[in-house]
């Protein structure tokens, strides 16, 4: 019910409505238009006659000049929607401008060849005239297919939202049942190898952790600095496993301590680079993590692991996408001179 009644609020451009009403009215009023100028009868009057090569010639430019139209208008558009909004509308006018007098020339010049008869100056001036009108009709039905298009994949993520949702709702009552056994399970552990440090650290570690990503799971959002205290714990798990052969270096400026990330993005970096390179005393991993221009930047030096890595390889996938439905950004990923780097922007 929310998500209809946020679909119903929303509301068409004034302009947009503003064009649509133009564009009929003109179109309504224009043969009392060429009426009042009594261009009607003199267009009549010099009109080429009618036959089938002129149907035919006529009904193929009409359909010609739509198709393409429309495709411009619509799916082709989208080569360069990458484009600055100037941009990609001064591309539109001028694709617009050639393919009607492009159209039209062709028309007249290919009419002649067909039909045995030759365009009248009056008739070849309706003709741009007619053609044009029939590229702003297409433009506006483009328009409006995009429109259409739009709303439609928003019902389909919002759809996928509530999808989302639901299956969050069922992780965290199944939640409210396995949290108490494991935190129980890690005490009694503890208190059998109370007399080892390693041991006990390395439990409480484990514990943290898994109390945040319970906590984090009705969270969107967490601070820096909460997911710096967070990957802390985690670091000293794979400390315990590879000893010296694992490093990572954190040097984020305390301005960006309060800047929001999504939860685990960071832990999701480090284990992907323990996960897919080699961690050997004869070649170390060694992770750094750093603030630069409102970005934090998560890098390694790439030693592809030789062995078989069990991995779905959608993590990076997945943090993109919430990152996107969460900050409306995109997470940034190279690995240009051996080197793997992942942006994420926390302005």
């Amino acid at each position: 019910m929310k998500i209809l009644f946020t679909l119903g609020e929303r509301k068409i451009k004034h302009t947009v409505i503003l064009k649509i009403a133009l564009l009929i009215t003109v179109l309504i009023n224009l043969p009392r238009t060429l009426s009042l100028f009594d261009i009607t009868k003199k267009l009549v009057d010099s009109f080429t006659e009618v036959s089938i090569r002129d149907i035919i010639v006529r009904f193929l430019f009409l359909f010609l000049m739509s198709l393409v139209s429309l495709e411009l208008n619509t799916n082709w558009k989208n080569i360069y929607a990458r484009y600055s909004t100037f941009l990609r509308t001064c591309i539109t006018i001028v694709l617009n401008t050639i393919l009607f007098l492009g159209i039209v020339q062709l028309l007249v010049s290919i009419y002649p060849l067909v039909t045995g008869q030759k365009l009248s100056e009056s008739e070849t001036g309706f003709m741009y005239f007619v053609y044009f009108v029939i590229l702003m009709i297409t433009i506006f039905i483009a328009r409006i297919l995009k429109y259409q298009m739009i709303h439609h994949e928003d019902l389909l993520e919002n759809e996928k939202l509530k999808q989302q949702n639901l299956q969050k709702e069922l992780t965290a009552l199944k939640n409210q049942i396995n949290p108490h056994f494991l935190f129980n399970s890690l005490n009694s552990l503890n208190s059998i190898v109370r007399d080892n440090k390693d041991a006990t650290t390395f439990i409480k570690e484990l514990s943290f952790m898994y109390r945040y990503i319970l906590q984090s799971g009705e969270r969107d959002v967490v601070s820096l600095q909460e997911e710096l205290k967070f990957l802390d714990s985690y670091v000293h798990l794979v400390k315990t496993r590879y000893r010296d052969r694992f490093a990572i270096n954190i040097a984020i400026d305390d301005k960006y301590l309060q800047r929001e990330v999504p939860p685990l993005a960071l832990q999701l970096l480090v284990e992907n680079a323990v996960k897919h390179n080699e961690i050997s005393e004869k070649n170390p991993l060694q992770v750094s993590i750093y603030s630069k221009n409102e970005i934090i930047y998560v890098e390694n030096e790439i030693r592809q692991r030789t062995s078989f890595v069990d991995s779905t390889g959608n993590g990076l996938m997945n943090l993109d996408k919430r990152y996107f439905l969460l900050k409306k950004q995109h997470i940034s990923i190279s690995n240009k001179e051996n080197i793997f780097r992942v942006k994420l922007p926390i302005n």
